[in-house]
């Protein structure tokens, strides 16, 4: 499919918000510069889209504002865009209804393979997403889903430490320097509470899988996180980048995007993965199997898989895609700026894939709400 590309594009900026008002993955609500009619009906053609109408739930501010807009204008395919706050939240509302009355989720690849688990979603059809080519070969072969036979990638990156590289002595390179720190850093550190997380980041100082299952070791962990709340300044899911701009905080917990806030507003900031290792997170893109418009749904996949809409993620979101084609637009000042956007996919792939927990995710949620109420 040829590349259209929009003439009034602008360069990357990170623009302000309240960040107390940023839920979890709801990043920035710029709205991307709109491409032309002709462009849009270009980018849709060789997709095939139904008449009728989706409804699709992403998070706040994860995709163009106009997007739905811009598809339907070149689709004739209405767009009806509901938000979730957390993926728990939509998997309530999808589990009770069987699927009815939503057509595409975006959802973290745990969440995607229990719905294929629960048998809620509809196979891709890869004949009706010709702009799968626009992803890079490691996309194809993440192992919650090899192939993307139920799953479509749609962001990727890694979770790690964030750190005023100004206020150390020297810069972290080990998930013990959160969760057993020096003392300078008592009070002076925060950690993501969000279960998958938390959780991982006391498996990978141990040396064990971010999908661990063994009772025993999640029992571990959990005493040592305990022991860790007493050195914390915070939980913090969605502020943690703005106190280590504001000198509240020297050292969090951290995903690799967030980190990019933070480095917008100051420049000592830096972003590194610790050598015990880091989760791969990937959030996708699923069609449900009690859609009535899954032509359309497809569609709607492809024209996201458009080179354009990969570039606004980047600019705006901060965060990496698997979409090779828009990646390659990437301004290189913004790369060199922010250089845990320049990781490549051979480097993410490095990172242990987040898994569906199955019966076994009780046993983290009970263990972090231990975590977290401890004194």
């Amino acid at each position: 499919m040829p590349a259209c590309n929009a003439s009034t594009s602008r360069p990357f900026e990170l623009e302000r918000s309240d960040p107390m008002h940023d839920p979890l993955h709801a990043r920035r609500t710029r709205s991307a510069t709109r491409l032309s009619t002709a462009c849009a009906l270009t980018l849709v053609a060789g997709s095939a889209v139904a008449d009728g109408s989706l409804v699709v739930s992403n998070w706040d501010g994860y995709m163009p504002e106009d997007l739905p807009d811009r598809f339907s204008e070149a689709s004739g395919t209405d767009v009806e865009v509901s938000f979730h706050a957390t993926n728990e939240e939509i998997m309530g509302k999808v589990v009770a209804s069987r699927g009815k009355g939503y057509d595409v989720l975006f959802v973290s690849s745990p969440f995607a393979e229990a719905l294929h688990e629960l048998d809620l979603l509809a196979p891709i059809d890869r004949a009706k997403i010709p702009n799968l080519a626009n992803l890079y070969p490691q996309a194809e072969e993440l192992a919650y889903d090899p192939g993307n036979t139920f799953s479509v990638p749609y962001a990727w990156g890694t979770t790690g430490l964030c750190y005023r590289s100004d206020r150390l002595a020297e810069a972290p390179d080990s998930w013990q320097d959160l969760l057993d720190p020096d003392e300078s850093l008592v009070g002076r550190t925060t950690m993501l509470a969000t279960d998958r997380w938390l959780m991982g980041a006391g498996l990978l100082a141990r040396g064990y899988s971010v999908n661990e299952t063994d009772p025993a070791r999640i029992e571990q962990v959990r005493d040592d996180l305990v022991a860790t709340k007493r050195t914390l300044l915070a939980y913090d899911d969605t502020t943690f980048y703005s106190k280590l701009v504001s000198g509240e905080a020297d050292l969090v917990h951290a995903w690799d995007g967030w980190c990019n806030y933070g480095i917008a507003e100051n420049p000592d900031i830096r972003y590194v993965v610790p050598e015990e290792g880091s989760d791969l997170w990937v959030d996708t893109m699923v069609i449900m199997k009690s859609s009535e418009n899954v032509d359309a749904a497809h569609g709607f996949i492809d024209y996201v898989l458009g080179a354009e809409t990969g570039q606004w993620v980047v600019e705006n979101i901060m965060y990496k895609v698997p979409n090779e084609a828009a990646m390659g637009n990437i301004d290189p000042a913004m790369l060199e700026s922010f250089p845990n956007l320049a990781m490549t996919p051979d480097e993410l792939m490095q990172g242990e894939q987040l898994r569906d927990l199955g019966e076994t995710q009780k046993a983290y949620t009970k263990a972090v709400t231990e975590i977290t109420s401890s004194r």
